[in-house]
C-alpha cells in the first residue's frame, strides 16, 4: 500500500497547483474534476507522513491537501505512459522499464546518435525522472558548463538525475543532498544503474555539513528554501564556481536573486515558464 496526497484547488487554480506539486519532484498527477466544481490533484511524495508534511510546508502557498492509502498498483499506473526523454543535444534520460527499441528511437533521433549518453533512471514512487522542466533546464545548464574534472553539489537531488547526468558528462565527484530519507536508497541505486557509483555521495544531513566548495551548485528547489539557504548555497560556490538555481518562475525570481549578492546572473535557460538560472561571481 502506499501513502497518496490529495490536493483540493478550483479549476483555474489546477494549473498552477500541478506547477507547485511538480516543483516538488513528483512523478505523476491524476486530476479528478467533482460535480461540484473542485478539482483533486492526487500524487505521492512518499510513505514518510513527516517528510509529506515537511515537503507540503515547503511551498510558498498554503494548499488544502490530505493523505489516503491506495494500492500499489494505482499509484504506479503512471509508469505504463513513461516514455525516453531527449534532453539537449546528447542526453536521453531512460526509464528503466522502457522497451530498448523506445529508447533507440530516441537515440536515433538525436543529432548525433553516435554522442549520445543514455541514463536509466528508477525514479521509484516519489522523485522525478529528469522530465519537469525544472530538472530538464537544470540539466541543460549542467551539459553546457561542466567540464571534466568538477566537483558538483546537488542541493534537493531527489532520485539524483542531475548529479549523476553530470558525472557521465565528465565531472569526477557529486555530492547530493534532501531532506527525503528515500532520496538515499533511490539515488544511489540510480547511481549503480549508471556505473558512477564510486563517485556519487548523497545525505540527508543539512547544508551546512559540507565544509568544501564545488565547482558547479545546483539547487533544483522552490523560492522560499533558495532563500533561506541563500547564504550556503554562496559559501558552497568556489569563487570562480557556478551556481544554478531552479524551480523558479520565468519571470518571478528577482527576490532570489536579490538573496543571491553578490553573485550575478550570468544565464538563464526557460522552458515550460519555470527557469534555470546560473550565478557567477562578477
Amino acid at each position: 500500500m502506499t501513502l497518496s496526497v490529495v490536493v483540493r484547488t478550483t479549476p483555474t487554480e489546477v494549473e498552477f497547483v500541478s506547477d507547485l506539486l511538480w516543483s516538488l519532484g513528483v512523478v505523476a498527477i491524476e486530476e479528478h474534476w467533482d460535480p461540484d466544481g473542485i478539482v483533486r490533484l492526487q500524487t505521492s511524495l512518499g510513505d514518510d507522513i513527516k517528510v509529506v508534511e515537511q515537503a507540503m510546508d515547503s511551498l510558498p502557498v498554503e494548499l488544502d491537501w490530505s493523505t489516503v492509502i491506495v494500492n500499489d498498483a494505482v499509484a504506479n499506473k503512471w509508469r505504463e505512459f513513461a516514455r525516453p526523454t531527449m534532453i539537449g543535444e546528447r542526453i536521453v534520460i531512460a526509464p528503466v522499464w522502457c522497451d530498448d527499441r523506445e529508447v533507440a528511437e530516441v537515440v536515433a533521433s538525436l543529432a548525433h546518435p553516435d554522442q549520445a549518453i543514455v541514463i536509466p533512471i528508477e525514479p521509484a514512487s516519489t522523485f522525478g525522472m529528469g522530465d519537469h522542466p525544472t530538472t530538464m533546464t537544470s540539466l541543460l545548464m549542467i551539459e553546457k558548463y561542466v567540464k571534466p574534472g568538477d566537483v558538483l553539489i546537488d542541493v534537493g537531488c531527489g532520485s539524483g538525475v542531475l548529479g549523476i547526468g553530470a558525472l557521465r558528462l565528465g565531472a569526477v565527484r557529486a555530492i547530493g543532498m534532501d531532506i527525503n530519507p528515500s532520496c538515499v536508497v533511490v539515488s544511489q541505486e540510480n547511481a549503480r544503474l549508471n556505473h558512477v557509483d564510486d563517485r556519487w555521495t548523497v545525505t540527508t544531513e543539512p547544508v551546512a555539513v559540507i565544509g568544501f566548495p564545488a565547482d558547479i551548485v545546483v539547487a533544483n528547489i522552490l523560492a522560499p528554501a533558495l532563500i533561506e539557504l541563500s547564504d550556503e548555497l554562496k559559501r558552497l560556490t568556489k569563487p570562480d564556481g557556478l551556481l544554478v538555481i531552479s524551480g523558479v518562475l520565468t519571470e518571478h525570481y528577482e527576490h532570489v536573486a536579490q538573496a543571491l549578492t553578490p553573485l550575478q546572473e550570468c544565464d538563464r535557460i526557460e522552458y515550460g515558464g519555470w527557469a534555470a538560472v546560473a550565478f557567477r561571481a562578477q
